[in-house]
């Protein structure tokens, strides 16, 4: 009696821990590969995909996979998961060309994914592991196929699930969206920085009250203010460095950190600090990093920073500047300053980051070998990095997102 009454505390404990079963989506294009450093259009390309990852199996283990267009184009934040997990949301920067298949133009999609269908199978393979049950097989589909603006980047959900932002990187705007359960609804848009601006990154802050938006081709950060579904620009802008793009904000709102991605001219590049408590906010610290910075994001605990260093491996073999990999560096955080703390080499062109919720394990995306790596990650004294895995992709991994902490 005593052992079935065990076994059923461990069952309801493991099917109650599934609540955070942590989601993390990848989506990856197909339309393009890196040539020799050159971006190749691909002749009858597949289709674009996301790959649904439970990251909190050991080791990680791939879902599903959903056709969805999507674009390595833009910082590699293209995709939102809800607190709840229920949907995902991924934008499309570019797509084919119609007119000339060789060429890409600008897209403006934003696809709705329902991820309910998992959560059975998430509380399956749970239970499965105390010896209830069989993983059974969830099947997401595509709710809804709407319309952000031209050059569709980065998105972001706020912490209460109920509002959306998407920066247009080829018109100069932000869209809004309100969400209810898992029905996206746009909401208008607002003009940030100028048609030729090139906002890329949108982030809310944990209390939904702001966000901050990166414009790489002015070299600024927006501050948005928030209110319920109205979102307005706010007279502040900041100066973090050549070209910000990647964008994150720790999870108790005191700092933000910036990728600035410079000009690919083999300089070494930066990220940078902003100081949240500050009013206003401002840069406090900045660190180089490399070149070209492409995707970076905090640790869950706000104690770490994940950066991922494309270090010439873009380039062409008879570049100068060109490398055979690049570069995940980890930064650990004391306040506004940041200490490199580990560093290890990982494949070409790589591209966004994905934390545990643990803090213990990495996924990063490398889109010339289509996979995505898992690394892991001790905090401890010996802050070590170690690449135990990958999962391959239909397509290069260009953005990568869990629901925010």
């Amino acid at each position: 009696m005593w052992r079935c009454a065990g076994l059923a505390g461990a069952v309801w404990m493991a099917a109650a821990g599934t609540a955070a079963a942590q989601i993390a989506v990848s989506a990856n294009d197909a339309k393009v590969k890196l040539v020799d450093g050159k971006v190749v259009v691909q002749k009858d390309p597949q289709p674009d995909t996301i790959s649904i990852i439970d990251l909190r199996a050991n080791p990680p283990k791939l879902l599903a996979e959903v056709e969805v267009p999507n674009s390595v184009v833009g910082p590699p934040l293209n995709v939102a998961v809800s607190p709840r997990e229920d949907i995902a949301l991924i934008t499309s920067n570019q797509k084919i060309d119609p007119a000339d298949p060789s060429k890409t133009i600008a897209d403006d999609k934003l696809t709705v994914v329902d991820l309910q269908s998992l959560k059975p199978t998430l509380v399956t393979r749970v239970k499965s592991v105390v010896g209830v049950g069989k993983n059974a097989t969830g099947t997401p589909k595509v709710l809804a196929t709407l319309q952000a603006g031209k050059g569709a980047a980065g998105v972001s959900i706020n912490k209460a699930g109920t509002l959306a932002l998407v920066a247009n990187r080829e018109e100069g705007t932000v869209s809004v969206f309100s969400i209810s359960g898992t029905t996206v609804t746009p909401a208008g848009k607002v003009t940030v920085g100028g048609e030729k601006s090139g906002p890329s990154s949108v982030i809310f802050d944990p209390d939904g009250k702001t966000a901050l938006v990166t414009r790489d081709a002015d070299h600024r950060i927006t501050q948005l203010s928030i209110d319920g579904s109205k979102v307005e620009v706010s007279k502040r802008e900041i100066a973090a460095g050549l070209r910000p793009y990647g964008l994150d904000i720790s999870s108790k709102g005191d700092v933000a950190v910036v990728a600035n991605i410079g000009v690919g001219g083999g300089d070494a590049d930066t990220i940078s600090v902003i100081d949240l408590k500050l009013d206003p906010p401002r840069v406090v610290q900045t660190y180089t990093v490399g070149q070209t910075p492409e995707g970076i994001k905090l640790s869950p605990d706000g104690k770490f920073v994940a950066v991922t260093v494309m270090n010439g491996s873009n380039k062409p073999a008879n570049s100068p500047f060109f490398n055979g990999n690049g570069l995940l560096q980890i930064w650990s955080r004391t306040g506004t300053q940041l200490t490199k703390t580990s560093e290890l080499p990982i494949g070409r062109w790589c591209q966004g980051i994905a934390w545990s919720a643990n803090g213990k394990t990495l996924l990063v995306q490398c889109m010339v070998e289509e996979e995505v790596n898992v690394i892991r990650f001790s905090g401890l004294a010996g802050r070590s990095l170690q690449r135990v895995g990958s999962i391959k992709t239909k397509g290069g991994p260009a953005g990568i997102r869990t629901a925010e902490p």
